[in-house]
């Protein structure tokens, strides 16, 4: 079954940077687009960034130039490392395959709050 466990996330600053991670236990990690979601409190799920097999990344216009996301093949994680966090990006943040469909299932999130 798979599994997915995001951490990183906290309290910070505007202008601020965290990295997340996700330990995913996914047989198609290796093979499969992997990506970053948020969900904003009274908003629909959305997508943040994602990576290709290739290691080819993909954003948002809101991430772009800001979060970059990363893999490590060889421990299956996934990662962003957001910088300039802006007080918008308050928000639980979930990996996941793309679409998220193809692993049907969903981690607890990290909640990542950005405040003075």
């Amino acid at each position: 079954q798979a599994q997915l466990v995001e951490s990183g996330g906290g309290l910070v600053q505007p202008g601020g940077s965290l990295r997340l991670s996700c330990a995913a236990s996914i047989s198609s990690f290796r093979i499969g687009t992997m990506g970053w979601y948020r969900q904003i409190p009274g908003k629909q799920r959305e997508l943040v960034a994602s990576i290709t097999p290739a290691s080819s990344p993909n954003y948002a216009d809101f991430a772009e130039k800001r979060f970059t996301i990363s893999r490590d093949l060889a421990s299956d994680t996934l990662y962003l490392q957001m910088n300039d966090l802006k007080p918008e990006d308050t928000a639980v943040y979930y990996c996941n395959t793309v679409p998220s469909s193809r692993s049907g299932t969903w981690g607890q999130g990290t909640q990542v709050t950005v405040r003075s």
